[in-house]
This record gives structure tokens, C-alpha cells and sequence, in this order.
């Protein structure tokens, strides 16, 4: 059976067997609970995550204590605080697990080793890079031409098992309404 991290791979670049071993020796493999942080408000992303299984939030609370969330994060996706991490300073968001995950993860240090080494990883990464782009643009799009309702049918549409794996008030963080709100738009 391949592995899913070549499969993900491989969906952009093709990759040997040996090459595939290489690359893997690069990152390291941990189990989270949910609720447990990948990544704390002040403290600096030394790694990047791969979902293999489960699901996470990244978010920030703003001077009022309510919650913006950024991104979910399920299989096959990755996620870390992109400006901490390539910049190496203190994170602006938190990660946490809102399921029991497992997760693949490369320190920024072994990233940049692997980019240097292996010219294939550094096009997978430019690739999935502009892909997370073009999504970010298309979200803050979104968030200023669209009704509620239009961004709320767009990602049911989108992810719709994500709205059987994430509690409502954080859909409604993420869209940018109330709970109120997103409860008139479901029904």
C-alpha cells in the first residue's frame, strides 16, 4: 500500500522509491489529542504539519477575546503559521486539534535541508504554495462580495464533511457571522 504523504506527493511531482525513503526521513511522525496545541499564540512555528488523520483549527482571538478562525485543516492538508515559520518569529495564531489527529511534521530546519538537496521538493512546495494563494484569495474575495449566505452555501459545497466534523459556532467564526446568523442560514 503507498503511503498517503507519496500519494499527496505525488498528485504534483513523481517520485522514486528512493527519493520518496529520502524524503521521508525528513519528517517526523506525532499523535495529538484533541485539544492539544501544534502551536501556541507568542511561541515561533518550528514546524509544519501534514494531516494524515483528523482535524485542526488555526485562529487567533482579537483584543475582545472572540475567536477568528483562519483555517481548518483536515487529511491531506497542511497547516502551520506560514509568517512564523518562514520568518522564525512569534506566531500571531494558535493551532489546535479539534479531533484525535496524527500528523507528519518538518522542522522549518529540515524543510529548507530538503528544498536545498532535492530541486523536486522545492517545485512541490512552490506548487502547493500558489495553490494556498489563489485559495486565500479566493476566501478574502469571499469574505468582501458575498452575502453570509453565499459563503456559507459556498463552503458546505466545498467541504461538506466539514460540517459534520466541526462544531457550528466555529463555522460561524470562520464565515465571519454569529451563531445566530449561521443558524437563520441553515434552515
Amino acid at each position: 500500500m503507498t503511503h498517503p504523504l507519496r500519494r499527496h506527493i505525488e498528485e504534483i511531482i513523481s517520485l522514486t522509491d528512493e527519493e520518496f525513503t529520502y524524503i521521508l526521513s525528513f519528517f517526523e511522525s506525532v499523535t495529538k489529542r484533541k485539544h492539544q496545541f501544534l502551536l501556541q499564540e507568542d511561541d515561533t512555528a518550528t514546524k509544519e504539519y501534514w494531516v494524515v488523520k483528523g482535524c485542526v483549527k488555526s485562529y487567533f482571538l482579537d483584543s475582545n477575546g472572540k475567536e477568528h478562525i483562519l483555517q481548518f485543516a483536515m487529511e491531506n492538508w497542511w497547516i502551520t503559521d506560514y509568517e512564523s515559520f518562514v520568518k522564525q518569529q512569534p506566531s500571531k495564531t494558535a493551532i489546535d486539534c479539534l479531533e484525535d489527529c496524527e500528523l507528519l511534521y518538518i522542522t522549518y530546519e529540515n524543510r529548507e535541508k530538503l528544498t536545498a538537496s532535492m530541486h523536486k521538493m522545492e517545485r512541490f512546495w512552490a506548487k502547493k504554495s500558489k495553490i494556498g494563494r489563489i485559495a486565500l484569495q479566493k476566501r478574502i474575495v469571499s469574505l468582501l462580495q458575498n452575502s453570509a449566505k453565499e459563503r456559507y452555501d459556498q463552503l458546505l459545497e466545498q467541504y461538506p464533511t466539514l460540517f459534520q466534523r466541526v462544531p457550528k459556532k466555529m463555522i460561524a467564526a470562520y464565515l465571519g457571522v454569529s451563531r445566530e446568523t449561521l443558524s437563520r442560514l441553515n434552515s
